[in-house]
């Protein structure tokens, strides 16, 4: 991870961007003071642009795991073949 001053990414700002599409890490500092990571959306398994925008304005988090694994994980209902035949029969009944 390389560090940067303000000034100097605003100098160069683009040419930094670019870097960070390559994988690069940058840490920002303001002086001394660090006050910023910025790191590529590409290393994430978001692919999706407007879940990545939402990411980098902060106003969501990237998914800790995929709905994929986290879905199967999770154990099936528990509701007998009768009962769902019967609930099926009844909603047909009442939509006529």
């Amino acid at each position: 991870m390389r560090t940067v001053n303000v000034a100097d990414l605003k100098d160069r700002l683009s040419a930094y961007l670019r870097q960070v599409r390559e994988g690069e890490e940058f840490l920002i500092k303001d002086r001394t003071r660090p006050i910023a990571l910025i790191v590529p959306l590409s290393a994430r398994e978001s692919g999706d642009a407007d879940i990545e925008a939402l990411v980098a304005s902060g106003r969501a988090r990237p998914a800790q795991t995929s709905l994929a694994s986290a879905f199967w994980s999770l154990p099936a209902p528990r509701i007998s073949l009768a009962r769902a035949s019967g609930a099926v029969a009844a909603d047909r009944d009442e939509s006529e």
